[in-house]
């Protein structure tokens, strides 16, 4: 007696992968047989979110069955969240797909990082040193990092949209699932990073993100302004760039974070 198996379901370009069903009990309590590929489907929610289940599956090389199993695995532990605001693209038929972006709790899984500590250290240097000192912490810190994007900037010659999408990928290197993303209709380019390792710690010392928001203007060499943070509590930290060069200040005040 012969049986027929199932044949895993290939992702078809223009077909849409059904909608997630509700995270069922018994997969998610399952033995965790491949994290990593779970943790590349995070990491690409970090990187490119908001993002469909079908854009993933493209991606990742993975079935429509599969995505939608990590998928439900990561809403299940509350890893990844639905995205509701609106896409700007043009509606199509049927229902739309659903969108996916990373929680603080998937933000927390894609590093391990010694926030508290590194929170108490700093209201220490303010009670010893004053809030002056904090200042001066940021920038040394994010002058290490400086060094490192400039030299990956140091190849790249073209106009600020080039160089954003070089930055993008140096920030990607560093840990920060950094992209660079036209903005259709303005003159502008928006620099997002979808993980921060010292976002929990920049929530009460902004004072990281706006050293980080200088360096980004030193090195494209153009005014650029911090739309929103993860800090401060948006789905990814989000910096406007000019597309048009101009002399950039050696410092510049921080847009809205909220």
């Amino acid at each position: 007696m012969s049986a027929t198996l199932p044949v895993a379901e290939r992702p078809v370009p223009g077909r849409q992968v059904p909608d997630l069903p509700a995270p069922d009990r018994s997969t998610a309590d399952a033995p965790d047989t491949d994290a990593g590929t779970r943790q590349r489907v995070l990491q690409l929610v970090a990187t490119e979110g908001p993002i469909a289940a079908p854009e993933l599956a493209a991606r990742l090389d993975l079935t429509a069955t599969g995505i939608r199993r990590h998928l439900g695995l990561l809403l299940a532990s509350d890893q990844i969240a639905l995205h509701d605001a609106p896409t700007g693209t043009p509606a199509r038929r049927g229902r739309p797909a659903r969108r996916y972006v990373v929680t603080g709790t998937g933000q927390a899984a894609l590093s391990h990082r010694y926030s508290e500590l590194a929170t108490q250290a700093l209201r220490f240097l303010v009670e010893a040193a004053g809030p002056s000192a904090v200042e001066g912490f940021a920038e040394r810190r994010v002058r290490d990092l400086e060094q490192h994007l400039e030299a990956a900037l140091a190849q790249a010659e073209g106009d600020v949209t080039e160089r954003t999408t070089v930055l993008a990928d140096a920030l990607s290197v560093e840990g920060y699932a950094a992209s660079a993303r036209p903005v259709p209709g303005t003159q502008a380019v928006q620099l997002c990073q979808g993980h921060c390792p010292v976002q929990d710690v920049a929530h009460e010392f902004p004072q990281l993100c706006e050293a980080e928001t200088r360096a980004f203007s030193r090195l494209l060499g153009v005014h650029v302004q911090r739309l929103s943070t993860l800090a401060a509590g948006g789905h990814v930290c989000t910096t406007s760039i000019p597309i048009t060069r101009s002399t950039a200040p050696t410092s510049s005040p921080e847009g809205p974070t909220r």
